[in-house]
């Protein structure tokens, strides 16, 4: 077993340092901006709130696992239904296929330092399913709260696997992720899943989630952080005058059960993996 795999196995995540390239990020930063100009929201938003993302889930959020979408912050918007600044800066999120959809964000995300990363971690029955630009801008950038990827991603058993980009400097001026090392050795807590119409959070564990034993992980541009889908994660509103964008993929075991009511639906059988 590999130290990495020791590592991963042990404290629930990795923290890879230069795992990307500053030009890397910098490419893949620009991009999205490029696509958010293309966006017509039409005076209709959909929030990404993790706070209640039941209550926000509207059809937008849940038809958007095979297309590129767009999420604003939940104060983007003024009383009278305009936006309070500019629409690259009022966006939270852009997600959920770009890993599939666009040609930058898929070789970023099958390079070659993700093939022997897959290899090494063993994840040759791993497929992605979702990926997302996280932009969490200067001052405006929301908190994330206490969550488990596996409660988006669920699969009998649980094999739901996060990677983590670090584009810009990660602090925790500027909202860097926080983790507890060995919380992944815990029960899932919830399940987002799907309803006749919306989605609702299922608790299957009473016991809440605390920011006790959670330490920062404060990252320099180009790190890649690797999560289990148990793992306890969040990150703090970003108070800074910096930036902290991020580019997230979430991985899962193709020969897991993948429930019909669970909230982003794509033919697993058709989904690649890191090559």
């Amino acid at each position: 077993m590999t130290t990495n795999q020791q590592l991963f196995r042990s404290q629930g995540y990795l923290v890879l340092e230069e795992f990307n390239t500053p030009d890397e990020c910098n490419a893949l930063m620009k991009r999205g901006e490029e696509l958010a100009g293309t966006y017509n929201f039409d005076g209709h938003a959909s929030v990404f709130q993790t706070a209640d993302q039941a209550k926000t889930s509207d059809d937008y959020f849940i038809h958007s696992a095979d297309n590129i979408s767009f999420f604003f912050e939940k104060d983007a918007f003024d009383a009278n239904g305009q936006l309070k600044t500019d629409l690259f800066h009022s966006i939270n999120k852009i997600g959920h296929a770009l890993h599939d959809l666009d040609p930058l964000f898929n070789a970023f995300s099958r390079s070659s330092a993700m093939k022997k990363l897959a290899a090494e971690l063993m994840l040759d029955e791993y497929v992605i399913i979702q990926s997302m630009l996280i932009l969490k801008h200067a001052r405006v950038g929301g908190n994330v709260d206490i969550h488990q990827d596996a409660t988006f991603l669920y699969t009998e058993p649980v094999s739901c696997i996060g990677f983590w980009f670090a584009l810009e400097d990660a602090s925790a001026e500027n909202g860097c992720l926080w983790a507890k090392p060995g919380g992944h050795l815990t029960k899932l807590r919830t399940r987002f899943r799907k309803k006749e119409t919306g989605a609702e959070m299922q608790v299957l564990d009473n016991e809440p989630f605390s920011m006790e034993g959670m330490i920062p992980l404060e990252v320099k541009k180009g790190t890649c952080i690797v999560l289990d889908g148990l793992l306890p994660h969040c990150s703090l509103p970003n108070t800074s005058s910096r930036s902290r964008q991020a580019y997230a993929i979430h991985a899962i075991d193709r020969n897991a059960n993948y429930p019909v009511d669970n909230w982003l639906q794509r033919d697993i059988d058709e989904l690649r993996g890191f090559s």
